[in-house]
């Protein structure tokens, strides 16, 4: 593992906080999950654009410039065909419930060999069940960015690999369908492809951002708009995405198998040329 702590190479007995860092007490942090091929780390601009938008929302030190030099230092190190990196902030050490200064903030980038794809193999289905808890508080700002208070996601990702599946979806009690614990979702009912809109609820993902650029190269349409339970049991397809595993189709939703279709494969053709320049 790569551990570059405030520009700073460490090793990983070294890499360490305070028990009374904001991380430890409250959850309170940013985060951007990022993947590499080779010493090139994939759509660094939108990640950190995307992070830079959560610390103007919540009033978090960021210095992006430091961060962009830092990623640079990590990405001529990494010697796997592919990485995940996580990239995370920290206001540093509280005293009681008030913000520390800005000084006393901190980042972590961490780097690991990531399972590549080999040439022309495509991602596995994936197998889907229903979250058993409901993502947090519309009224909070927490699931419009990557924040360290990630509790629903953890206890709804697990719950998923508990029940031998890959992925939890996020379903409000009216039966709307939202996101993954670590996905966004997209649907395709005749020549539309329909994804929830982002805010309040859902996250707007690196590979989703990437995907409304593309769908209109198919000569399809495209929708934001809300997803019912009933809309996905009755697409002609549907896939998930985030930066990691780039487009996965759903196999089943619940042990139900769901239909099968090939618009996801030429999506994820359009998207391996385009991070190929």
């Amino acid at each position: 593992m790569l551990i570059n702590m405030n520009g700073h190479f460490v090793a990983e007995h070294e890499a360490s906080v305070s028990v009374t860092d904001g991380a430890v007490l409250f959850g309170d942090t940013l985060f951007e999950t990022l993947k590499a091929q080779g010493q090139t780390i994939l759509w660094q601009k939108d990640h950190l654009d995307r992070l830079e938008k959560a610390a103007a929302l919540l009033n978090f030190p960021c210095n992006r410039e430091a961060l962009e030099q830092a990623l640079a230092d990590v990405a001529a190190r990494l010697d796997s065909p592919c990485s995940r990196l996580r990239l995370t902030l920290s206001r540093g050490e509280f005293s009681g419930l008030e913000f520390p200064p800005a000084t006393a903030s901190w980042f972590c980038i961490t780097a690991n060999a990531y399972p590549a794809l080999q040439e022309g193999e495509w991602p596995a289905p994936a197998v889907c069940v229903t979250a058993p808890n409901q993502r947090v508080n519309h009224l909070s700002p927490l699931p419009q960015l990557k924040g360290g208070n990630y509790a629903d996601c953890l206890y709804a990702g697990n719950y998923a690999r508990r029940n031998q599946a890959h992925e939890a979806l996020f379903i409000t009690p009216e039966g709307q369908v939202l996101e993954g614990a670590t996905s966004n979702i997209f649907i395709r009912k005749d020549r539309t492809l329909i994804t929830p809109p982002c805010g309040k609820l859902v996250l707007n993902g690196i590979i989703r951002q990437q995907l409304l650029s593309l769908i209109p190269l198919l000569d399809m349409q495209v929708a934001e708009r809300n997803i019912t339970l009933d809309d996905l049991k009755q697409a002609d397809e549907a896939f998930i995405t985030n930066s990691l595993i780039d487009i996965r189709p759903i196999a089943s939703l619940d042990g139900t198998p769901l239909p099968q279709g090939e618009t996801w494969q030429m999506l994820f053709i359009l998207l391996t040329r385009a991070i190929r320049g």
